[in-house]
């Protein structure tokens, strides 16, 4: 395993890139709404990225991707592929997972967007991943170990009722989009690769409503629930710090309800 420990300079990189990726989430807040297609959230993105934040869609060319985001839908896992004809109706949950390159670096984040009125189920699966995902970045310091951020998420989720995504996870990341280690939302506490000062990896756990199990569609990318039950995702960019963990890619919203960029 190669963990690329990063430096105070590169993490002060890193954290530009996580605050301009911020500001994407805070411009599609406004802009996802009932009626409008996959793709024009694509074309919105790609724009306010190069033009606005004069930085690069990390995402686009990745593994031959040609867009620079995942739109996933309702009972969509993850990697969902924007359309022209996949339009947002009311009640819609989706998640936006974005990467945004600046200076060589690349923060990584997604967040689940409600669209219109959403039911009180949908809402609550919606919410309780957000709660995992906040739950595993409190375990980060160091000298903590990678199954104690898997033990945390498995907990709130599988107390909710809900099951844990296992074949995908989070990752190390840097000047490359994918690095080590893998960080896995379920697992058994004390146990895994133990947390360095300058650790930087993404946190993101996947949850459904139903089963765990995964079909994965014949476009190569979308991946959907088995039993067509909804899934949820909300996922951050951490680094390890002396005495705890900074979230660089905390967005202004997460602020405003008293959320801290650091903590341990």
């Amino acid at each position: 395993m190669d963990i690329k420990l990063k430096t105070p300079e590169e993490i002060a990189l890193m954290r530009e890139s996580g605050r301009l990726l911020a500001k994407v989430f805070a411009m599609l807040d406004d802009y996802i709404t009932a009626g409008i297609s996959t793709m024009d959230i694509n074309t919105r993105v790609e724009d306010y990225i190069v033009n606005d934040l004069q930085s690069r869609p990390a995402s686009k060319g990745q593994y031959d991707f040609p867009y620079v985001l995942n739109t996933s839908i309702n009972h969509v896992v993850c990697h969902g592929v924007p359309k022209a004809s996949q339009i947002l109706r009311n009640g819609d949950i989706i998640n936006c997972d974005i990467t945004l390159e600046k200076n060589g670096y690349i923060a990584d984040s997604s967040k689940m967007y409600c669209v219109g009125k959403v039911t009180p189920v949908a809402k609550r699966l919606v919410n309780t991943t957000y709660e995992a995902m906040w739950a595993g970045i409190r375990q980060v310091r160091p000298g903590a170990r990678l199954g104690d951020i898997g033990h945390a998420i498995q907990k709130v989720a599988e107390t909710a009722g809900y099951s844990v995504v296992r074949e995908y996870c989070g990752h190390g990341i840097g000047q490359e989009m994918h690095e080590d280690p893998q960080v896995l939302h379920y697992g058994t506490a004390g146990t895994g690769v133990k947390l360095e000062t300058g650790m930087v990896f993404t946190i993101e756990p996947m949850i459904n409503q139903g089963g765990n199990k995964l079909k994965h569609m014949k476009d190569g990318w979308t991946v959907i629930t088995r039993d067509k039950k909804l899934s949820a995702q909300w996922e951050h960019t951490i680094a390890v710090t002396a005495d705890g963990y900074e979230v660089l890619t905390l967005r202004e919203e997460e602020k405003a309800n008293g959320l801290s960029a650091t903590g341990g």
